[in-house]
């Protein structure tokens, strides 16, 4: 429909063609040519129709049909059902002694919600999304130029090597290439996900826009606003960007290194003199002797008496009292277990099934935690006790006992496998 502004300038046509419109339906605010009047008794017989000449037009906002009562429109909003109502429902049907207010101030609520919605998406979200393309940008080119002096100090390294044990960097550019393509792909997905942010909040602000100048009540009614999901705002990628080490011993030993991975070369002398070469050894593994801080969680613990990982975003945790906490990277408390222990237990450990264990010193048990409830999984023999705990990749359980408490006496301890 054509704006105040512009109706001396447009023609107006006919909502149902394209002819000029001569007639106005004041109750369904639909513009109509004389031909198509009768088509719109006909199309809503049920409602009544105010059909005036198009300059002797009401704006006005269109109240729904009634879906219990034919012939009947909705003029309030039942509030404890949230739904158009109109009189009879409310006199006579299953809305009656509900309490309702006008559609009209319904409709207000909404638009001024709407309106709220879309100028703090304008003004705050798609400014502060736009900034965070950029720096993602930016840090896709960081990321970029460090493989690259990855790749070339790699290769200056390589010459120095026999040829023998090109396998080894066979292994290091295959791991390279790898967390290349993971670093890239998750910084790559980040930007992508928050470019597909930006421009859904551009459709729903022109969505908005429309609805600002709607009259249909219905329309502005199914109004769900999604402002809640655009302020969390998505967590920024953490990269996992390797580093390419060597040491150097010329003529005996050869160590280089990079991600979680360590190759080493060395030089062995010939067992006898008939041997006529020097042998190579080569090998690649984990490292295990380097730690990097990837974040400090809370645990309101002190002292914290033990930690047992759960998967890689949480785990279970043990302070001086009796009861063992499960936690996220972010300190929030998942679950809790009581135990029955009579001060504390001696330590805990996940299972391989990811089942929490614990050990009841003054007990002397070994318990398992399962659907909530602990059960005792080992009774350890008579004067020993158990403290520390650890469960190995095959399923064994490593128990730390000792045959008197060493919380009160000095003494000798064992470590004994179970």
């Amino acid at each position: 429909m054509a704006t105040s502004t512009s109706w001396a300038q447009d023609v107006i046509t006919c909502d149902l063609c394209d002819k000029a419109a001569q007639q106005f339906c004041n109750s369904c605010q639909v513009s109509l040519c004389d031909t198509c009047v009768k088509k719109h008794r006909d199309e809503l017989k049920s409602l009544p129709h105010d059909i005036v000449p198009f300059l002797d037009r009401t704006i006005q906002v269109v109240y729904p049909e009634c879906q219990d009562h034919s012939g009947q429109r909705c003029e309030v909003n039942c509030k404890k059902c949230n739904t158009p109502v109109c009189i009879k429902c409310i006199g006579l049907g299953l809305h009656k002694g509900h309490d309702v207010e006008e559609l009209t101030e319904t409709h207000e609520n909404k638009i001024r919600k709407i309106k709220s919605d879309t100028e703090e998406i304008q003004a705050k979200l798609i400014p502060k999304y736009h900034k965070e393309v950029v720096e993602i940008g930016k840090n896709i080119s960081k990321t970029k130029s460090k493989i690259d002096h990855l790749g070339k100090k790699s290769k200056k390294l390589r010459k120095l090597w026999h040829q023998e044990v090109d396998n080894i960097f066979d292994k290091i550019d295959s791991l390279s290439q790898s967390l290349t393509e993971k670093n890239l792909n998750a910084l790559q997905e980040h930007h992508n996900k928050i470019r597909d942010l930006i421009s859904e909040m551009h459709t729903i602000v022109k969505q908005n826009e429309k609805l600002f100048k709607s009259n249909k009540l219905s329309e502005v009614n199914e109004y769900q606003s999604k402002l809640n999901e655009y302020q969390d705002f998505p967590e920024h990628v953490d990269l996992e960007m390797p580093s390419l080490r060597s040491n150097i011993d010329q003529g005996k030993e050869f160590i280089i290194e990079i991600g979680g991975y360590r190759a080493t070369l060395k030089h062995i002398s010939p067992p006898s003199p008939s041997a006529d070469v020097s042998r190579l050894t080569i090998g690649i593994g984990k490292l295990t002797d380097q730690v990097s801080v990837i974040a400090t969680i809370p645990t309101n613990y002190k002292p914290l008496f033990g930690v047992a990982c759960v998967g890689e975003a949480e785990a279970w945790i043990l302070g001086n009292n009796k009861t063992i906490k499960r936690i996220d990277i972010h300190g929030t408390v998942r679950d809790t277990v009581t135990t029955p222990c009579l001060q504390y237990p001696g330590g805990i450990s996940v299972t391989r099934g990811r089942e929490l264990i614990y050990s009841d010193i003054f007990r002397g048990t070994l318990n398992i935690v399962r659907h909530g409830k602990s059960e005792t999984l080992i009774i350890t023999q008579q004067g020993w006790r158990p403290g520390r705990l650890s469960c190995t990749r095959s399923g064994d359980i490593l128990v730390h006992v000792f045959d008197r408490c060493p919380f009160f006496s000095g003494v000798d301890t064992q470590t004994k496998n179970k």
